[in-house]
């Protein structure tokens, strides 16, 4: 008897195909693609610019045996189905698919699903629909269009700066922005300003208050002069007395669900993840994690998204998990509907779990650490959104002598709402004793202070999303791509968790933005995602979208092929010699930062990593001096300088004193509170400031 015939699913990846295949039974076989399998080709540009920017497709080296297989397992099938993600990349990816595979392009081949539920995906085959070619040409707009200008940037940059560079629409911008950042740092002029902190009394309670103004009015500080003509206004002996007392109720609103960009914002500042890392463990958390029994499981939804907005039936299941659980009172009234940002696409939810039930607790034991801590985050935001708000009482109160006004702000807690589940420690609340207006106070204290105003903070990965999305810069599926591009070419380096442009970076980003100024423009970067919005729409012809983009840079090109002078990039004398020829060492710049090399080079091969001594010496061989090292992926960690001779290594600094309890090492530990030093074997702890 025949075998009968099996319909065929081509997905993405090759752990969502098992976890798909066990949905969809016996009469389907699920095999994956493993991504893309035809792009442009690396050795050529691959667009035809004199007709229509036509590009010219080919396989990709490595994925003869993925397509093989396809074509093989797709010609025994009863049908085919193209199940890659569902978005632009994943559209394009299955016309590709279809190509190779010579699909008829008139049959409903494409399903589409946004989380990996056995719900979803079955739902999703009762719908299946032909490829949207609106969407693919949006994608290879974008592809033909970075393609254009990669790789005509990068030989100009090879030819003038050195070889291995890169320029692209998106980075550009990226590194441009932090660039400008540090130049705003650099030209800081600081202003001084002055603040006076006073501690009064009311019977047996204390509480503290600022100095607000004078004569009802609010007064700036400028200098101490200012200062010691307000002192002098006050009579330390005489009471102050209460005025404006008011006293109201607040309501704090919970935050909308993740979208990419902020899940990799809050990921970074939370629990310290790069914007790469994120998105590999979300991936892992969409794709599936087996739970045992229950066989494996999709446990978030489609993680690539800019839009805020929820299913009415996973709101309807938070709002019974919240009833069921907290109360009715911690349940929002009705669902809640956040605004997406002008320029989202609203083509897939929010990021959020697939069952409310799911909880974090219920999968200890399943989740490794950072799935358990990235899972954690995104179920406790998305049941949040669909809580409460939470309720302060707050009062404000002025605090008056001789016309010389202090104000103090209290606030209290009265009612949790959503952060019993999300961002509870982010709101202390400030007890006052109560105050009634005519009461007297007593000022038993104050204290005035100088200060200066501070420069803007460098970019961390965190706050570089968050200014690339507020410009309408690249989508949720380039942030991370493009972080890790500027990094890996080193035009920045990550100090901490700040971003720090190298001279190599300032180089780079001042030959762009003078001879391609179109190329750093934020606006004209949003325009062009503005305008494949509208591709993906139907509203406009991509190969026109593209030609309007490309010929003014192509008159550039022109002209700064011809106009920049070749840059040489000195080599700083390192300040010995080389121990094995004798000549001078220099410092040079390589794909992972500086390092010491031989001034003979290619004579003569020999470099040594640029190591920085900490000043305390190796506690396990007494000889060597421990070294700053960074792993090979940019974390830093303390070694011997005596290695492979000594293997002593350290994620923490080690200090030049021992424990006094046991004489071990100590070490000085990053908290969120600040540094403390500490004994690894915990029986000992004290400030980092008595560490020197």
């Amino acid at each position: 008897m025949p075998t009968k015939k099996k319909n065929l699913v081509i997905v993405e990846s090759p752990a969502k195909a098992k976890t798909i295949e066990k949905y969809l039974g016996r009469n389907y076989h699920v095999i994956a693609s493993k991504g893309h399998i035809r792009d442009l080709p690396k050795s050529q540009m691959g667009v035809d610019i004199e007709h229509n920017y036509e590009p010219k497709y080919i396989s990709i080296r490595g994925k003869g045996e993925t397509i093989k297989e396809l074509k093989k397992e797709a010609k025994k099938a009863k049908f085919v189905y193209l199940a890659s993600d569902p978005d632009r990349e994943g559209e394009a990816i299955a016309w590709h698919v279809a190509h190779i595979l010579d699909l008829n392009d008139g049959e409903k081949h494409r399903v589409t699903f946004h989380e990996v539920t056995k719900d979803a995906v079955k739902n999703a085959f009762k719908t299946p629909r032909m490829i949207d070619m609106d969407t693919v040409d949006a994608q290879q707009a974008r592809r033909v269009l970075d393609r254009l200008v990669g790789y005509s940037l990068s030989p100009i940059l090879w030819a003038k700066v050195k070889k291995g560079l890169s320029a692209g629409r998106v980075q550009s911008v990226a590194l441009k922005l932090v660039l400008d950042r540090e130049n705003e740092i650099k030209n800081f002029k600081p202003e001084e300003y002055w603040t006076i902190e006073a501690e009064f009394t009311k019977g047996r309670k204390k509480f503290q208050a600022n100095f607000y103004g004078v004569d009802g009015k609010k007064l700036e500080l400028p200098n101490n002069e200012a200062v010691q003509a307000v002192l002098k206004k006050i009579d330390k002996d005489k009471p102050f007395k209460v005025e404006a007392v008011v006293k109201k109720e607040r309501r704090r609103q919970a935050p909308a669900p993740f979208t990419t960009s902020t899940l990799q914002q809050e990921a970074n500042k939370r629990l310290g993840f790069r914007t790469r890392r994120t998105m590999s463990i979300a991936q892992g958390l969409y794709e599936g994690v087996s739970l045992g029994k229950a066989g494996t499981v999709g446990l978030i939804t489609y993680m690539r998204t800019d839009s805020k907005r929820t299913s009415p039936v996973a709101q309807a299941e938070a709002s019974k998990f919240l009833n069921e659980n907290l109360g009715a009172e911690y349940a929002a009234k009705s669902a809640r509907h956040f605004k997406n940002q002008e320029d989202a696409q609203d083509a897939h939810e929010a990021i959020r779990p697939t069952s409310v039930y799911r909880t974090p607790e219920s999968l200890k034991g399943v989740l490794t650490t950072e799935q358990m801590k990235l899972y954690k985050l995104i179920w406790s935001r998305f049941l949040a959104s669909e809580m409460t708000p939470a309720v302060y009482d707050t009062v404000r109160c002025d605090i008056v002598q001789n016309g010389v006004t202090y104000r103090v702000n209290g606030s209290k807690l009265k009612f949790a709402g959503f952060t019993k589940i999300y961002d509870s420690q982010s709101e202390k609340s400030t007890q006052l004793p109560d105050l009634v207006e005519g009461d007297e106070v007593k000022l038993s204290k104050q204290d005035n202070k100088q200060h200066f105003t501070t420069p803007p903070a460098r970019y961390t990965e965190a706050s570089l999303v968050h200014a690339l999305e507020e410009n309408g810069v690249g989508r949720p599926s380039t942030y991370a791509p493009t972080i890790d591009t500027i990094q890996r070419r080193y035009y920045v380096k990550l100090e901490g968790r700040a971003i720090v442009p190298t001279e190599l970076g300032e180089i780079v980003n001042g030959l762009v933005g003078k001879f391609f100024p179109d190329i750093v423009n934020v606006n004209y970067t949003a325009q062009l995602e503005s305008d494949l919005d509208h591709v993906e729409e139907g509203k406009k012809d991509w190969v026109k979208v593209v030609d309007e983009y490309y010929q003014p840079f192509s008159k550039e090109l022109e002209k700064a092929d011809s106009e920049i002078e070749k840059i040489q990039i000195k080599d700083e004398p390192a300040g010995f010699d080389c121990d094995i020829c004798g000549a001078p060492m220099v410092i040079k710049m390589g794909r992972y930062g500086k390092f010491y090399a031989c001034s003979r080079f290619p004579d003569c091969r020999n470099t040594k990593a640029i190591v920085k001594e900490i000043g305390v010496v190796c506690p396990k061989c007494g000889k060597g001096q421990i070294v700053e090292k960074k792993s090979k992926r940019g974390r830093k960690f303390y070694g011997c300088s005596n290695y492979p001779d000594c293997d002593f290594v350290s994620w923490d600094k080690p200090i030049s004193r021992n424990c006094p309890n046991d004489g071990h090492y100590l070490i000085e530990k990053r908290t969120k509170k600040g540094p403390v030093v500490q004994c690894p074997n915990g029986d000992y702890k004290e400030e980092a400031e008595n560490s020197k």
